[in-house]
Parts: structure tokens; C-alpha cells; sequence
């Protein structure tokens, strides 16, 4: 079996290591290196940091339509299969045609819900009880492909995007090389259409997805914070300055307004649409992630504190 692997952030790593191990992974095909921070130092994805330690051979194309030197190397292999794990760019039919089985995509939803770049965040935010993998053989839409296989996990109330994905991450390891070895050993492998009507979108996270509505309810708010970590991470704002949420939880004490800030009973305290929220890891901007006690002691000054 010759295999193209695609893949970039973390979620796609134990993918990449599982196929290595098992079977020849001819090439290697990742998302070119990014400037990141302040200092715009240039970050490896964890995808190109192992094929580096490995001695994998890869590429890194800027583009891949009209790319006609990137598809001379792909048909060049004459691969077997392409095995796609958060890429980050949708493959065109040019590349989808070249694997004799076919582009197979390890998704961290159950399709067709959650289609789209970033499926753990929304799942996590909507509020879901379960998400999972999905197999599916690739076509030209955003996650529209025929369905092999779906693998279902439940999500926790203390899971954040973080967590699941590293969950989620070794689902999709152990079922594509499961696939593989039904592909090599020449097994029947069913395709099942997807239910466009069930559909929803998974859109890539901004930054601004993560700011919070304090006159939201207390099970919104939360699941907002576990979703947004570890990026965007919930914020808010006091007095003109950002300040990013990392863990909550409800407080039981006499109802204050919605985005006021307060200090009860050893505890900082900030009023939402339903009841009372205890702030257990804050973060101003510029400054170390410290308790909520601490934040609030540090705003002693400020009279009637309040979030927007």
C-alpha cells in the first residue's frame, strides 16, 4: 500500500505515527511553516516536527490548485490511498482522482453534523453530549463525502476542545489504520451517502467567537469557555481591557446583575442570565493566569466592577 499522508495540527499527528508504523507512507503533505506571536517566530506544525525526526519526505505547497509541480510529485507516487486529517485546505478533484482507493478523511464529527475546519470547538459550545469520528471518502464539497465508519464518544462536562481532541485524535489513529487493513487485505468496504438535511457548519474560530454574554445562561457560558480552550479562549472586557476566562463554575449566592463582578464569601462572583458564576482561573491582558480571588483582590480600586 502506498500512502500520502495530509495533515497539520496535532489532531493529525497520532494519525500520521500510526500509519508510519504500519504501513509505507510515501509522502508527507503539510501546511507551510507559520510566523506566530509578537516576534513572528516561525512555528513548525507538529505534523512537519515528525517528519523531520523521522526523515519522512514531505512537502509543503503554498497552493494547491494549478500547482502543476505538487501534482507531478503526488502522480509521480502513484499512491494508493491519501489519508487527510485536518489539512486545512480543500483538496480539487485534479488531486481526489490520482489514489486508486481514493482521499480518505478522518473527521472529528459525526457527519453530517459539524462539517467545516473547526468541528471540536462547535461541538463543545453548542452544548453536544456526544461527538466522534468519521471516516469518509472525499469528494470536492466541505465534508460532503460518503460515509465508512463512525465511532462515537461521549463528552464530558469537564472536556474542553484541548482534551476531546486529544481523545478524538486517538479514535481516528486506530480506525484509519483499522480502514487500511481492510483496504490492503482487500476487504469489502461500504460508502454510505450523507443526509445533506441533517447538515450543520463548523466554521473556523476567530477570535471574536470567544467573547462572552453575560446575559447568557450559566450552561452557555461554560461551554463557551471549554470550547474556546486552548484557542480563542473566552474573554470579556472590564474597563476597556480584555480579560480571558479559563474555568467557572455556578456560585450559590443571592442573585447579582448579569456582568457584575463581586466579591462573596472568599469566592469572585459575576451574575449571568440565570444564576450566580464563580470565576476560578482568570487572566487580564498581558498579565499570568492567576485565581479569581486574586483577580478581584487585584481590582479592589475599581468601584462597581463590572463585565462587558
Amino acid at each position: 500500500m502506498k500512502i500520502i499522508f495530509m495533515g497539520t495540527p496535532e489532531f493529525a499527528l497520532l494519525s500520521l505515527k500510526a500509519l508510519d508504523k504500519s504501513f509505507n507512507v510515501e509522502l508527507v503533505v503539510t501546511q507551510p511553516d507559520k510566523p506566530v506571536g509578537r516576534k513572528k517566530e516561525i512555528l513548525l506544525s507538529p505534523v512537519k516536527k515528525y517528519c523531520v525526526e523521522k526523515g519522512l519526505k514531505y512537502l509543503q505547497p503554498e497552493k494547491l490548485k494549478n500547482n502543476t509541480d505538487f501534482i507531478e510529485n503526488i502522480k509521480e507516487i502513484n499512491p494508493d490511498l491519501i489519508c487527510v486529517a485536518a489539512y486545512g485546505k480543500i483538496l480539487n478533484n485534479e488531486i481526489l482522482n490520482i489514489p486508486k482507493i481514493g482521499c480518505i478523511n478522518i473527521h472529528a464529527s459525526l457527519l453530517p453534523k459539524f462539517r467545516g475546519a473547526a468541528p471540536i470547538n462547535r461541538a463543545i459550545i453548542n452544548g453536544e453530549k456526544e461527538t466522534g469520528i468519521t471516516l469518509m471518502k472525499m469528494d470536492i464539497g466541505m465534508d460532503t463525502g460518503d460515509i465508512i465508519s463512525q465511532s462515537k464518544i461521549q463528552i464530558h462536562n469537564e472536556d474542553t476542545t484541548l482534551t476531546l481532541t486529544n481523545k478524538l485524535a486517538e479514535i481516528g489513529a486506530n480506525e484509519i489504520v483499522k480502514l487500511v487493513n481492510r483496504f490492503r487485505d482487500g476487504l469489502n468496504v461500504a460508502y454510505n451517502k450523507q443526509n445533506n438535511d441533517e447538515a450543520t457548519m463548523a466554521p473556523k474560530m476567530c477570535k471574536e467567537d470567544g467573547r462572552i454574554n453575560w446575559k447568557s445562561k450559566f450552561s452557555r457560558i461554560n461551554s463557551l469557555i471549554r470550547g474556546c480552550n486552548p484557542w480563542p479562549i473566552a474573554h470579556t472586557t472590564l474597563e476597556g481591557t480584555m480579560v480571558k476566562v479559563y474555568k467557572i463554575k455556578p456560585h450559590n449566592s443571592e442573585k447579582i446583575l448579569e456582568g457584575n463582578i463581586k466579591k462573596i464569601n472568599g469566592s469572585m462572583v459575576v451574575g449571568c442570565n440565570d444564576l450566580n458564576i464563580e470565576i476560578l482561573e482568570i487572566q487580564k491582558s498581558g498579565q499570568k493566569k492567576i485565581s479569581g480571588i486574586d483577580f478581584i483582590n487585584g481590582i479592589s480600586k475599581i468601584e462597581n466592577p463590572h463585565f462587558t
